[in-house]
């Protein structure tokens, strides 16, 4: 009876365990995420690591483009008033598939739009963006310490309305970070 009983218990680990690596599969992980001073500004240097599940691959390639908005917010504290916010910044890269070309095509706002043969590499750009200016140089006291949140996720906004529906039901539909904190000493 007793090792009827572990056994049992075993199984049922073993299937909470499956089910929570499952799960950890729609999520995003920031794996590096730093600020930069440049003679431009503040520069945000990131790297992501996520994969699309089945779900969102067949949506890619059924003609369906993703976005993925990056989010960062910098907000100096005050001991006397409420934490000044200094930067509060969005950039959204989409992801779409060419049926007629045959090439994943991924464009950030306000650039060229860049194809790529494979979903891997097309999702390789995303993963791992291009230093984006934050702040203007003048936008951060020079010494001063400011927290950090940065976050980045699937955003269901620019889908069609249809889609809209269908996302908010759907948790394939929902890949997104935890949300980063670090601090930042402005140079």
């Amino acid at each position: 009876m007793t090792l009827r009983f572990f056994c049992l218990l075993a199984c049922q680990l073993l299937l909470v365990f499956a089910c929570a690596q499952a799960r950890a599969n729609d999520v995003i992980d920031i794996t590096k995420a730093e600020i930069q001073s440049s003679e431009e500004g503040y520069r945000l240097n990131t790297a992501y690591a996520f994969d699309l599940n089945h779900e969102l691959q067949d949506a890619v390639q059924n003609g369906v483009k993703l976005h993925f908005t990056t989010e960062i917010e910098m907000t100096r504290p005050r001991w006397w008033w409420r934490d000044e916010k200094a930067v509060l910044a969005k950039r959204t890269i989409g992801i779409s598939y060419d049926v007629l070309t045959r090439q994943y095509i991924v464009a950030t706002n306000g650039s060229v739009p860049q194809p790529f043969t494979t979903l891997d590499d097309a999702l390789s750009l995303i993963r791992r963006p291009a230093r984006w200016l934050i702040a203007p140089k003048g936008a951060l006291k020079q010494g001063e310490v400011y927290n950090v949140t940065l976050r980045m996720y699937m955003d269901r906004d620019f889908l069609s309305k249809p889609l809209q529906v269908n996302a908010i039901n759907d948790s394939s539909w929902r890949l997104a970070s935890n949300k980063k904190y670090f601090a930042y000493r402005a140079e």
